[in-house]
């Protein structure tokens, strides 16, 4: 399970068709502890810049993180 930390966030009001039942939603830039940063969803309560989130599962190749 990877864990890393918030690198920036943003919230999606306006998404695009696929994912229209979602919205609003939180996506963020994670850095991992090895360094290197990825694009996420984050499931649950909303994160900050700096917040530790661990890995949640994946949903259709979807990485999702939440606060740790």
């Amino acid at each position: 399970m990877r864990t890393g930390t918030v690198y920036t966030e943003t919230v999606v009001h306006l998404a695009p068709t696929r994912f229209t039942a979602d919205a609003p939603y939180q996506v963020a830039i994670v850095t991992l502890e090895n360094g290197e940063r990825l694009t996420a969803r984050i499931a649950g309560e909303r994160v900050a810049i700096n917040d530790p989130v661990i890995e949640a599962d994946a949903i259709e190749d979807i990485p999702f993180f939440r606060k740790s």
